[in-house]
């Protein structure tokens, strides 16, 4: 479970984000906070995975509450100025929203802020951990945990992910998910697939098994799969 709060003091924008969050599995809101001097009395005591924070409040402005914080959550901010983008990001926020904002650059944002969140917590005897992501599919948004994923599909603008049990259509292309995965984990094959490394069965000329699944090695890439048993 991802737990997150959001600062702000707008309702509307308590009211849209909440909205948009509970339509994701495994997001789960700890407090709503209109004020950037209630949050920091509540992350005294408690803590999050990330928090959406709007810039203009009174009293205490967002980034310098921001800065208070020693070690604070990853951070989404939600904001109606463009002109604080850049110290936004020297200050390592996860993304930037600017309203009014859509529920997909929102998800996007979040799979974005998840992600960073995972590579920064890759313990020693783990090469990298396992990411989650959610990916929109059947009119749905899908948590993903990469550790699940046996291969990906490319399907003209769309993909298909593959899991033992099911397979979902993405509305993302390949090439998103070749930049988003852990490279010590996922390796492109052809242009037309990604495979999970741990998750191959064999590797027979041209090809690559995996469950029962066979999935073609592409020339261009036939010197990187030859470098996993050579």
């Amino acid at each position: 479970m991802i737990t997150y709060i959001i600062v702000d003091d707008e309702p509307l924008a308590h009211e849209l984000i909440e909205e948009f969050c509970g339509m994701l599995p495994h997001l789960q809101l700890k407090k709503k906070c209109y004020s950037a001097l209630e949050a920091m009395h509540f992350l005294n005591g408690e803590s999050v995975d990330l928090m959406f924070l709007d810039l203009n409040m009174p009293k205490l402005k967002g980034f310098d509450f921001l800065r208070t914080l020693t070690h604070p959550p990853k951070v989404i901010v939600t904001t109606a100025y463009k002109e604080f983008a850049l110290e936004g990001y020297e200050l390592n926020v996860a993304d930037y929203l600017l309203k009014p904002f859509s529920f997909e650059r929102l998800v996007k944002a979040v799979n974005k802020a998840i992600s960073s969140q995972s590579s920064q917590t890759t313990a020693v005897s783990v090469p990298v951990v396992a990411q989650r992501f959610f990916v929109k599919g059947d009119k749905k948004y899908h948590q993903i945990v990469s550790d699940d994923l046996l291969f990906i599909e490319a399907y003209g603008n769309y993909t298909k992910l593959f899991f033992k049990s099911e397979m979902i259509v993405s509305h993302e292309k390949i090439s998103e998910y070749e930049s988003l995965l852990p490279s010590a984990n996922f390796l492109r094959v052809h242009k037309s697939f990604i495979v999970a490394l741990d998750k191959i069965k064999q590797i027979e000329g041209n090809r690559i098994w995996i469950e029962d699944h066979k999935i073609p090695v592409g020339q261009t890439y036939k010197s990187l799969v030859s470098k996993l048993y050579s």
